[in-house]
């Protein structure tokens, strides 16, 4: 194989390496807007975990307070 061909070789290799590279980038935007969507969505889970908490230890309170 001469100088010439090992050369193409290798631009042809970075080629294809550029658009993998690329796929993958897009790839990792999208898995990360996921993530953050999953993160908003646990946020608003947590908040209303805590409303029904205060909400039923308020409710709990009252009761004692009543006997």
């Amino acid at each position: 194989m001469g100088i010439a061909d090992k050369m193409w070789d290798g631009i042809t290799r970075v080629i294809k390496l550029d658009g993998k590279v690329e796929r993958l980038a897009d790839t990792v935007i999208e898995q990360q807007k996921r993530i953050e969507d999953l993160t908003g969505r646990i946020i608003r889970l947590e908040a209303r975990l805590d409303t029904y908490v205060e909400i039923a230890q308020t409710r709990g309170k009252r009761l004692e307070d009543r006997t």
